[in-house]
């Protein structure tokens, strides 16, 4: 038992958690062709449609069951403030393998020149009155039980009054603020508390606007709208969601990581190694010191981001997305293109940081300008 909790807290950190989610993210919802050719090889798609999925839900319980026998496991998820998320964490776990269960099923009915099965439901003519009232009714009465039981049987949360003088030690933000929380230990605040949290947004909204795909409309489908549905489970997922459960429970004393098995230790102390990049190139590679000059110094961080924002569009429509490129247009392809590396370069600077160690790729601290 405890080789088997030391090996899940070994690949909880975060040098092969975040990776891992990474890797598995791009199998499970393909964005292009070529990927999605490799998931069918594989037979990704079946874990989804088939048994399989049941089967990985089911171990998830039965390994969450086997986490609750460890008390500093049990001391966590148990929590108050934490068991609404364990809720959030295997609602969003079952909805989402179910969504992606229809829509691979319906992508074979269209694949083998059927309709979908929304449209075959479709024929059937429902009344507002009295079936979809009485399920709303049905609905609410159930929610209004769940409630008070869990009001009754789970004690509020509820603190000493706020003291000033006395921080607590993790001193976390509430759950829907932990993915902003978890940004600023990779970025300035500028970046995790405004532009982040603005792309993310405005990149979900844009997604009906930028892709003139009309089909997908009112029936479960992923094969016709990959890239939308590919992006937009990036931003929730692992923008979002991951950096939530992250912060929930990998987070704790003085914000270090800790397993899932380990001991929340207030005196556990992390040598900081993080660099910037300009000290990799002169301090490192180089052998001499910084330059005083702040353009000569964050030079290769300033040609980093130009090949990434400037070239890498380029090379992506002629490679990758060139069919999406000949789609959108030059317009619509520019804005997407955009979106989608800055929204990819919050994954990419967090495994920099875990990695490498590199804290800033431009760290200009004199007009608090860092990257």
């Amino acid at each position: 038992m405890e080789a088997i909790k030391d090996f899940i807290n070994l690949v909880s950190r975060p040098q092969i958690f975040f990776p891992v989610i990474l890797a598995v993210f791009f199998f499970v919802f393909p964005p292009t062709e070529r990927l999605l050719a490799i998931n069918k090889k594989l037979g990704l798609y079946k874990l989804w449609t088939k048994r399989g999925g049941i089967i990985l839900f089911s171990f998830l319980v039965i390994a969450f069951a086997f986490g609750l026998t460890d008390p500093h496991f049990t001391k966590i998820v148990t929590k108050p403030d934490n068991v609404p998320i364990i809720g959030l964490a295997f609602l969003v776990l079952f909805f989402v393998w179910y969504s992606m269960k229809q829509a691979w099923e319906n992508d074979q009915r269209i694949a083998s020149g059927l309709r979908p099965k929304e449209a075959e439901d479709a024929k059937e003519k429902i009344l507002v009155w009295p079936d979809l009232v009485y399920i709303e009714l049905i609905a609410i009465i159930g929610c209004t039980i769940l409630l008070t039981v869990w009001a009754i049987i789970l004690k509020a949360p509820l603190e000493e009054p706020a003291n000033p003088t006395v921080s607590p030690n993790p001193s976390k933000a509430p759950w829907y603020f932990l993915g902003l929380q978890e940004m600023l230990v990779y970025f300035d605040p500028w970046i995790a508390g405004v532009l982040f949290p603005t792309v993310i947004i405005i990149g979900m909204m844009a997604i009906p606007y930028l892709d003139p795909n009309k089909k997908g409309c009112g029936y479960y489908t992923f094969r016709e709208r990959k890239m939308a549905i590919a992006i937009f489970m990036f931003y929730w997922l692992v923008l979002w969601f991951s950096l939530i459960t992250v912060g929930t429970f990998l987070r704790g004393p003085n914000w270090n990581f800790f397993g899932p098995f380990e001991y929340w230790d207030v005196h556990k102390l992390e040598a900081l190694t993080n660099i910037n990049l300009s000290d990799i190139i002169y301090m490192i590679w180089l052998k001499q010191q910084l330059p005083q000059n702040i353009l000569l110094r964050e030079m290769g961080g300033f040609l980093v981001l130009l090949f990434y924002f400037g070239c890498l569009p380029l090379v992506l429509a002629k490679s990758v997305f060139k069919s999406l490129y000949e789609r959108l247009g030059v317009f619509r392809y520019s804005l997407f293109v955009i979106f989608l590396l800055m929204s990819i370069g919050l994954p990419i600077k967090m495994i920099l940081r875990w990695v490498f160690n590199i804290k800033y790729i431009v760290a200009i601290p004199e007009f608090f300008f860092n990257i």
